[in-house]
């Protein structure tokens, strides 16, 4: 619903965001690294779970067909969309999916070292994305475009940390086009649900991000 005595309010804030000098808008505050570091654990967390019943469900359906395993890879690919949506500053997508990763590793994995490498190889798939839009457009068509981005740069670091290379090109066809799909379903667009629910109980209104999703209601 339209509410006229808000829109001056809205229009100030986009005004001075326009104008706002680019060094207020790309420079870390406090509050961003503690929240950053706070989603980067918590998605760390959420890694350990899946490591198991996403590794599972990787395993099954590739079994039915090699390649269809990617449908489970999204959720390992969630931090650096939470992280870009979020803070919606250079580097964020990059640093919470890094520190998951690293989060992931420390308390112990199945893939060891190598899950830091996918860390930086997910987060900066994602991390192009907010970039390539200037850091100004955090809608849900970004966050998916992120995903996608962070699956096709887990699909390419595996072609050498995997050996995948070695595969056959159906399978990495086909690997290619779910871990994609995946990403930007599980990592994008679930990603955008969680800030939009996150939003809404308050959490973020110190973000741009809380600020947004209210300007909505």
């Amino acid at each position: 619903m339209h509410n006229a005595s808000t829109t001056p309010s809205r229009e100030t804030d986009e005004h001075a965001a326009a104008v706002a000098p680019t060094g207020s808008r790309t420079r870390w505050r406090v509050v961003d690294i503690v929240v950053a570091s706070v989603i980067g654990v918590a998605t760390g967390l959420v890694f350990l779970f899946w490591n198991n019943v996403g590794y599972a469900w990787f395993s099954a359906a590739d079994a039915v067909t090699p390649g269809l395993g990617g449908v489970a890879v999204g959720i390992w690919l969630i931090g650096g969309v939470l992280g870009g949506l979020i803070i919606r500053k250079p580097g964020a997508a990059l640093y919470v999916e890094l520190l998951a990763a690293v989060v992931s590793a420390l308390v112990g994995n199945q893939w060891g070292i190598e899950t830091i490498y996918s860390g930086v190889a997910q987060g900066l798939g994602a991390e192009l994305v907010f970039a390539a839009f200037g850091y100004k457009r955090f809608g849900v068509l970004q966050a998916m475009l992120a995903g996608a981005a962070a699956g096709a740069a887990a699909w390419t670091l595996e072609l050498f940390l995997s050996a995948n290379l070695q595969k056959s090109a159906e399978f990495l066809g086909l690997y290619f086009a779910t871990v994609v799909i995946s990403g930007a379903l599980l990592a994008g667009l679930v990603g955008w649900l969680v800030v939009r629910a996150l939003a809404a109980t308050g959490a973020l209104n110190r973000f741009a991000a809380g600020r947004d999703a209210t300007e909505r209601v």
